[in-house]
């Protein structure tokens, strides 16, 4: 008996068919892994190979290695300097203002400007004197940072002292003492003067002195008696320069039985020697 065929007219069965099917699609994927497996390894052999060119250099030039390390310290350095440099010269600053005050201190001693060094910066003594008579005396403890400050001081507060703390102490330190001392000499200078008036001629002022904190505006009435007659004189004084120790307005006026008589002029010398002279005269 003729056993029956099991393969269809195109001479492939149904499981041959698949079968093959699957052979074929195994070929192709490994083909395609085959494909691009040269690319990926071109590009591993790229790496590699600058890699080793890195390498054969460094090996080649070991000097190649220490440069590129020495780069590497030098640009953290460069971070940190700038700052490590501003911190150096603020320090160099403060230090040469400090080292300032103490000549400035040093080289006027003997002109009433003396100091002491403090944890903080220093203190400045000012010794006021007029005509060679020692008088008041101030001081001004000074913090030598950045900015310089004034920690604390016994100057009157009628005295400008911020305003010349304003204008010199940050750029001239020579200069803001020396202006302090103007101002206080002349002060205590204008202050000896009034006290002297009224102590020595007391007899002959009517009332007490007027004067004001400053003692730069004075007024007062004092009788003459020329001829047997007495007669009251009234004077105002006006230093409008208050680093002066001579006024720079004087008016005197006489109240007599025909009316007041004003007179303006300047004093040549300190007040009370000014009037004793004209007492004399």
């Amino acid at each position: 008996m003729e056993q029956a065929n099991p393969l269809r007219p195109d001479g492939e069965s149904k499981g041959g068919v698949l079968a093959h099917l699957e052979r074929l699609e195994n070929q192709m994927s490994r083909s395609r892994k085959r494909s691009e497996e040269p690319q990926s390894v071109q590009a591993q052999e790229r790496v590699l190979g600058t890699k080793i060119q890195k390498l054969r250099h460094l090996r080649d030039d070991p000097g190649a290695a220490v440069r590129h390390r020495r780069g590497s310290v030098k640009a953290c350095i460069a971070n940190v300097e700038p700052n490590r440099t501003v911190e150096v010269n603020e320090q160099e600053a403060l230090e040469k203002k400090l080292e300032n005050v103490k000549a400035i201190l040093q080289a006027y001693h003997f002109t009433g400007l003396s100091g002491k060094l403090t944890s903080r910066g220093v203190c400045v003594c000012i010794n006021t004197a007029f005509e060679g008579n020692l008088l008041d005396s101030y001081f001004v403890d000074l913090v030598i940072q950045k900015p310089l400050r004034i920690h604390h001081h016994s100057v009157p507060v009628f005295i400008p002292l911020e305003e010349i703390a304003a204008k010199y102490l940050q750029t001239n330190i020579q200069h803001f003492l020396f202006s302090l001392c103007e101002y206080l000499n002349a002060y205590s200078g204008r202050k000896y003067q009034a006290d002297r008036l009224q102590s020595d001629f007391a007899a002959l002022l009517t009332g007490p002195l007027q004067r004001n904190p400053l003692c730069n505006l004075l007024s007062f009435t004092y009788k003459l008696d020329p001829g047997g007659q007495s007669f009251p004189f009234c004077a105002r004084l006006l230093y409008k320069d208050l680093t002066a120790t001579l006024p720079t307005d004087v008016t005197v006026t006489c109240q007599g039985k025909k009316g007041a008589l004003v007179q303006q002029f300047s004093y040549p010398k300190p007040l009370h020697q000014w009037f004793a002279s004209f007492l004399v005269s």
